[in-house]
């Protein structure tokens, strides 16, 4: 290959698994061989595969050549023609802003939360749900959290049918319910690890500096941001707040809040099924999460993932048909034209 017409990139062996998305070519550790093709999902035989031809070497290359137009993948064409790329660009702006200039700029804000709930009005829910479940790079976490939760939000209003006045406040308390992290130390909020104590402590302080950032707006729109992580039974931050002495935004955001964190990849771990989480929100139920709000998420979501594309933990493909809401972790799969049941040894590993 023309290396004036390629660029390379380094990949460590460790940090890919089982439904990441390969957007480009894998080459092995001295970039002279070809191990596994752009454009497909890794599977358990595909990463036995980077090991074996690897001569124990932990690090791989992509190499992609460097034309006028990017390839896209289909997650990229998504996001182009919905404008979900247009805002989680706004957001990355607005997030470096706010590192910059320690203050938020309400105007700023205001602009891409309209621009979020006008995708909430012209995109279905099927189409959305695409978006956020999609498998994503590593390093947009932060912006695209903001993104999927003002969306998932803007979902929960429309579902409990809520006037547009308040399902757009939703979508804005979503997109700045994090808003504080930008102040964090970076070395922090992206560690490839476990946390130490004292650096969780570090972290749990986002929801005050969020509510502080806030200043500009109104007291609903703050003390939502500033009441995402408490808990239900009274043991969650900053304040403890005890059952419906949380408010109904901050409920709704928690919910929306762990949906997106726990089905998007990060460095230090990997996607859970839509599905898994479901599953996961349900045993939160009343005891950390407001259990009505849960039922209503656990109602409508799965109906947006049938016929939705899904890999299995053995690296198959399958189409979600059906579920089945008392053991709503495994849905029923066709692959290849047979009906299956999952279960806890073939189950949904991502979807796309």
């Amino acid at each position: 290959m023309d290396k004036g017409n390629a660029s390379l990139s380094v990949i460590y062996i460790k940090d890919l698994q089982t439904g990441t998305y390969a957007t480009e070519d894998i080459y092995n550790y001295d970039a002279s061989r070809l191990l596994i093709k752009g454009g497909t999902f890794l599977d358990n035989d595909k990463l036995v595969k980077l090991r074996n031809f690897n001569k124990g070497n932990e690090i791989v290359y992509t190499r992609h050549k460097q034309a006028d137009k990017p390839i896209d993948t289909r997650r990229q064409i998504l996001e182009e023609k919905t404008g979900y790329a247009a805002v989680k660009q706004e957001a990355v702006e607005l997030l470096e802003e706010i590192a910059e200039k320690k203050v938020m700029e309400s105007d700023n804000l205001l602009s891409i939360s309209d621009d979020l709930t006008k995708r909430l009005d012209f995109a279905n829910a099927a189409t959305i749900l695409s978006l956020i479940n999609a498998l994503a790079p590593v390093d947009e976490y932060l912006q695209r959290h903001c993104v999927n939760t003002g969306l998932l939000n803007g979902l929960m209003g429309k579902w409990l049918g809520l006037n547009k006045e308040t399902i757009d406040r939703l979508v804005l308390i979503g997109l700045l319910h994090d808003c504080g992290k930008a102040l964090l130390p970076p070395g922090i909020l992206n560690a490839p690890r476990k946390l130490t104590v004292t650096e969780y402590q570090i972290i749990k302080t986002h929801t005050i500096r969020s509510y502080e950032l806030l200043t500009d707006f109104p007291n609903v729109v703050r003390y939502a941001a500033r009441g995402h992580h408490e808990k239900i039974n009274g043991t969650g931050y900053p304040d403890r707040l005890l059952d419906m002495r949380i408010p109904i935004e901050a409920r709704i955001t928690a919910i929306s809040d762990i949906y997106d964190a726990m089905v998007s990849q990060r460095a230090y771990k990997k996607p859970r099924s839509p599905f898994n989480v479901l599953s996961f929100l349900k045993e939160l139920a009343g005891e950390e999460l407001d259990a009505g709000l849960v039922d209503l998420f656990i109602r409508f979501m799965p109906l947006e993932l049938i016929g939705k594309k899904v890999m299995l933990s053995d690296g198959s493909i399958g189409v979600v048909r059906s579920f089945d809401i008392h053991d709503i972790e495994f849905p029923t799969v066709e692959i290849d034209g047979r009906t299956i049941k999952t279960d806890a040894y073939l189950f949904c590993v991502s979807m796309f």
